[in-house]
């Protein structure tokens, strides 16, 4: 099942994107990215990645989260991911990934992290 987003941007607070399906290389995943570059180019500056429905991530995904992460860190914002699945995570802590990324059990604690 190719990529899908879903954007809800709160009154203000941090935009949450929920992803759902296998984030790799090809025209859903770079739908996906203009449309998550879109929503920081309209303000938001702190943003969640709700990834419990992403059944499987490969290197361009991978690519992806990093280059989101550094859209918002270049703003002074910040991102947070959480539902990760454990397969998922074994591949961010595998690549190193997770010590940029941070990661969060569930949506309510990356959003509290984020409004803290």
């Amino acid at each position: 099942m190719p990529v899908t987003a879903s954007i809800d941007r709160q009154n203000g607070g941090p935009a949450v994107v929920t992803l759902a399906g296998r984030m790799t290389l090809g025209s859903s995943l770079s739908l996906v990215e203009s449309q998550v570059r879109s929503a920081i180019n309209g303000g938001a500056n702190k943003m969640v990645l709700d990834m419990a429905g992403v059944e499987f991530i490969d290197s361009a995904g991978l690519g992806m989260l990093i280059h989101v992460y550094g859209s918002l860190c270049g703003r002074g914002g910040a991102l947070r991911l959480c539902g990760v699945a454990p397969r998922i995570l074994s591949l961010l802590e595998l690549t190193k990934t997770n010590t940029l990324l941070a990661v969060d059990a569930t949506l309510a604690d990356s959003l509290a992290a984020l409004n803290a």
